[in-house]
C-alpha cells in the first residue's frame, strides 16, 4: 500500500467521504409521508359549517307542459305525429275542418245545420291535408339563415304570398264547385272572397307563425297550428257562407224582374 499512496492516490477513506458527498442527504424521516399530527390532544374535531340554503336551480318546466291533461293529450298527439305523419295529418284535417263549419254554421243563423256543408269542408280538409302538411315541412327545413329574425322574417312572407293565396283560392273556389256552381261562378267566389280572406291572414297568421317557431317546441307545433287552424277555419268557413248568401240573394233579385215579366 505505501508505495500507491506515495504516487498521489488518495486514501481510503477521503474516497469514501468524497463519494458520499455527491448524492444529497436524505434524512430518514423524509422518506415517509408525514403524518398529520393534530394538536387537539383527545379533543373532539371542531364542528364543520352548515351549507347556506340556495333557492332550487332546475329550470321550470313551459307552460304546455305543466297543463294536466291538456298536456297528456298533446303529448299523445306529438307520438303519433311522429309515428303516423300523414294519418294523422289527415284526420287531424277532418277534425278541423268540421268543427269549423259546425261553429260557421251556428254563427249568427239560426238555420238549422245542413250536413252537405259539412260534407263539402271534409273533403275540402281530406284533399288538403296531405299537400299541407308537406309545405309546412318544406317552411320548417328551409329559409334557416344565420339571423334568427332574417330566417322568421322570410318564412312569413313567403307563407303569406305564396302559400295563403293559393290556398285561400283553392278553399273557396272548391266549395262553389262542389256546391254546383259554373265556372264562371267560380272564379267570381274567388274573386270576392280571397283579397279580403288574404288581407285578414296577414293581420293574423304572421303573428301565429312568429310565435310558433319562437316559443313552441318542434314536436308540438303541429298541434298548435291545428288548434289555431280551428278558429281560422271557422273564420273561413263564415266568409264563405255570406259569400253564398250574398250571391243566392243577388240571383233571386235577377229572378225577380222574369217573373214579373213572365206574368
Amino acid at each position: 500500500m505505501r508505495p500507491l499512496l506515495a504516487q498521489g492516490a488518495l486514501p481510503l477513506r477521503s474516497v469514501t467521504l468524497r463519494s458520499y458527498s455527491r448524492a444529497p442527504l436524505q434524512p430518514a424521516w423524509r422518506s415517509h409521508p408525514r403524518r398529520h399530527q393534530s394538536s387537539n390532544h383527545g379533543k373532539p374535531p371542531p364542528e364543520t359549517e352548515q351549507p347556506i340554503p340556495v333557492p332550487n336551480t332546475v329550470g321550470q318546466l313551459p307552460l304546455w307542459q305543466r297543463l294536466g291533461p291538456l298536456t297528456t293529450l298533446a303529448t299523445a298527439y306529438a307520438r303519433s305525429q311522429r309515428r303516423r305523419p300523414w294519418t294523422t295529418q289527415f284526420f287531424s284535417a277532418l277534425v278541423i275542418y268540421c268543427i269549423s263549419d259546425i261553429s260557421a254554421q251556428n254563427i249568427g243563423s239560426d238555420d238549422p245545420l245542413d250536413p252537405r256543408r259539412t260534407a263539402r269542408s271534409l273533403v275540402i280538409g281530406g284533399v288538403a291535408a296531405i299537400p299541407s302538411y308537406l309545405w309546412f315541412n318544406f317552411l320548417s327545413h328551409n329559409f334557416n339563415y344565420s339571423s334568427r329574425l332574417l330566417s322568421l322574417g322570410t318564412k312569413i312572407v313567403v307563407s303569406q304570398f305564396v302559400f295563403a293565396p293559393t290556398f285561400n283560392s283553392y278553399f273557396f273556389g272548391m266549395q262553389a264547385l262542389l256546391s254546383g256552381c259554373t265556372p264562371a261562378e267560380v272564379v267570381e267566389r274567388i274573386v270576392n272572397t280571397v283579397p279580403t280572406s288574404w288581407v285578414s291572414s296577414c293581420r293574423f297568421w304572421p303573428i301565429v307563425t312568429a310565435f310558433s317557431f319562437t316559443f313552441v317546441p318542434v314536436e308540438h307545433r303541429s298541434v298548435f297550428s291545428a288548434v289555431i287552424a280551428i278558429g281560422w277555419q271557422t273564420y273561413l268557413a263564415l266568409l264563405n257562407r255570406r259569400a253564398e248568401e250574398k250571391a243566392a240573394a243577388e240571383a233571386g233579385a235577377l229572378d225577380k224582374p222574369k217573373a214579373i215579366e213572365a206574368a
